[in-house]
């Protein structure tokens, strides 16, 4: 699990990054960048009922990706605000599947620089 200070919990922290922010896509997943003047940087995700009714499948997606971001977010440029909207379809990608998507977006996107 991310440290509290690194998590975006607020609604209106949703929305902000949803209404202000660039937008990568990936066929599992969508990611929402915004600069924050904070200094840290800032993880939510999203994994609507769309992805599936039960909530078992939804967390353990949730899971997937807070792990693969906690294992590169040393890696990352500082000061961002990220917002991961899973897809339909990731549901059915093993670990190691969605952590490589994951890591090929955050270098396309410019979050990590290789």
């Amino acid at each position: 699990m991310l440290p509290k200070i690194k998590r975006i919990k607020k609604e209106k922290d949703f929305e902000a990054i949803s209404k202000n922010s660039k937008s990568f896509r990936s066929n599992l997943f969508i990611f929402k960048i915004m600069k924050n003047n904070l200094g840290i940087n800032r993880f939510g995700f999203v994994v609507s009922k769309k992805i599936s009714l039960k909530a078992t499948i939804r967390n353990k997606i949730r899971r997937r990706l807070t792990e693969t971001i906690k294992a590169k977010v040393l890696d990352m440029v500082t000061g961002i605000d990220l917002l991961i909207i899973a897809l339909p379809g990731i549901e059915k990608k093993e670990f190691l599947e969605t952590k490589e998507a994951v890591s090929n977006a955050l270098i396309k996107s410019g979050i990590i620089l290789k």
